[in-house]
């Protein structure tokens, strides 16, 4: 008798894209915003808006006394954060220093708390960073610069701001929001 031959499978997905195809999409939108930045009496949020298939939900984090770079920073690691399992993730911002930084263009000179922070939020997920332009009309984006703005002027999260800011978005799809 001959012996048992396995099936062979055949496939065009490398074995390290097999892993990453069964990852939920998630998009993030984040925004960090420091009134009155690199003074005493500055008071910072951060604000980030995970999309997955049309849901948005909304969190947010005073930060007190932070610096507009520090809060950009935050705003991404309080989205990141909120994932319960592993996910490929777009992480989109209006945060250069951040997209530059996570790419490895920028080196991390000053806030290595806040670094080491978003580095752990990131590890456990697929990240791909993309820099989009702020204040310039994208739905989602200023979403969060207004939530962020609002916690910021307020020295508080208020569930009715972050409430508002997912109202704003509705139900868009994340994947139509590409190019925008």
């Amino acid at each position: 008798m001959i012996g048992y031959v396995p099936p062979i499978q055949i496939s065009t997905v490398r074995d390290d894209d097999k892993n990453n195809s069964a990852l939920k999409e998630v998009a993030i939108f984040c925004d960090g915003s420091s009134l009155g930045n690199g003074q005493v009496a500055s008071r910072a949020a951060a604000v980030a808006l995970l999309g997955y298939k049309g849901h948005w939900e909304a969190f947010g984090e005073f930060l007190g006394h932070a610096t507009n770079q520090q809060a950009e920073i935050a705003a991404a690691a309080v989205g990141l954060e909120r994932l319960k399992y592993p996910c490929s993730v777009s992480v989109f911002t209006d945060s250069r220093y951040v997209v530059e930084t996570m790419t490895g263009r920028f080196r991390r000179k000053a806030n290595l708390p806040f670094w080491q922070r978003l580095d752990r939020a990131a590890s456990t997920h697929k990240v791909h960073w993309e820099w989009t332009r702020g204040h310039a009309g994208h739905l989602v984006q200023e979403a969060a610069d207004t939530a962020a703005r609002r916690i910021a002027a307020a020295g508080r999260v208020d569930a009715e701001i972050l409430r508002e800011a997912v109202d704003t978005v509705g139900t868009v799809e994340p994947a139509d929001l590409r190019g925008l």
